[in-house]
C-alpha cells in the first residue's frame, strides 16, 4: 500500500467497529465501576453507525469525506459524551486532509494528532483528568514524533498504539475530575478510565488496517 485512499479508511473504520464490538463487554465492565456502564455499547454503536457511513462516502468521494460522514454518523448514533468528542475529532481530521485523494505518510500519521486536537477542543480536558485524554495525548506525541522520525505509516501506528496504551494505564492512579466519574473523587483511584481504554482499542485497530501501508 503506498497511501490511505478513501476505500482503505472505510476498511479502518470497519476494522475498528469490529474490535469495538469484540470489546463491548470489557469496555462496559471498566465503565460499570465509575461510569454507566455502556461505555462500549456506545463504542460499539457509534463505530458501527460510523462503518456503514464511511463505506458509502467512499464510494462517492475522498478520504476527507469518509472522515466527514464518519463523524457525523457517530454523533448521530451516540447521545453521550463520547458522541460529540469523537465527531469532532473525525471532522477535524476531515479538515486536515481536504482536497486529497490519497493520504501519504505524514497525513496518515496526522490523523492522530488531529483526532486527539478534536478531542481537547471539544472536551476541554487536560491530560491527568482521567479521561481519554490521557491515551490520546501520549498517541499524539508519539505521531509526531513518528513524523519527524520519518517513519512509515506501519511502524508510526505501532509507536503511537505503545503510547496510548502506556498513557491509559496510567489513568488506573488518577482520581477522575471530569464526568459522571468526577463524583467519586479518590474512589475512581485504581480504575482504568474506559474512554483511555477505548483510545487503544481504536488506535491498535487503525494500525492493524494499516499494515502494508
Amino acid at each position: 500500500m503506498s497511501g490511505i485512499d478513501a476505500a482503505a479508511l472505510a476498511a479502518m473504520f470497519a476494522r475498528i467497529a469490529d474490535r469495538m464490538e469484540a470489546e463491548k463487554g470489557r469496555l462496559c465492565e471498566l465503565d460499570g465501576v465509575i461510569g454507566d456502564a455502556d461505555h462500549g455499547i456506545a463504542m460499539a454503536l457509534g463505530f458501527a453507525a460510523a462503518r456503514d457511513a464511511a463505506a458509502v462516502a467512499a464510494s462517492e468521494g475522498q478520504p476527507a469525506d469518509v472522515l466527514a460522514a464518519a463523524g457525523k454518523a457517530f454523533l448521530n448514533a451516540v447521545g453521550a459524551s463520547s458522541g460529540p468528542l469523537y465527531a469532532t475529532a473525525m471532522l477535524e481530521a476531515a479538515k486536515t486532509v481536504k482536497g486529497a485523494a490519497m493520504l501519504g505518510v505524514d497525513q496518515a500519521i496526522g490523523l492522530v494528532s488531529a483526532f486527539a486536537a478534536g478531542i481537547e477542543r471539544r472536551g476541554k480536558a487536560a491530560r491527568g483528568d482521567k479521561t481519554m485524554l490521557d491515551a490520546w495525548g501520549p498517541a499524539a506525541d508519539a505521531a509526531d514524533a513518528a513524523r519527524a522520525n520519518g517513519d512509515s505509516i506501519a511502524a508510526a501506528y505501532e509507536r503511537v498504539a505503545a503510547a496510548a496504551e502506556a498513557g491509559a494505564a496510567t489513568t488506573v492512579a488518577m482520581p477522575a475530575r471530569l464526568g459522571r466519574a468526577a463524583r467519586l473523587g479518590d474512589r475512581s483511584i485504581g480504575h482504568m478510565d474506559p474512554g483511555a481504554a477505548s483510545a487503544v482499542v481504536m488506535l491498535r485497530a487503525m494500525g492493524e488496517s494499516f499494515r502494508g501501508a
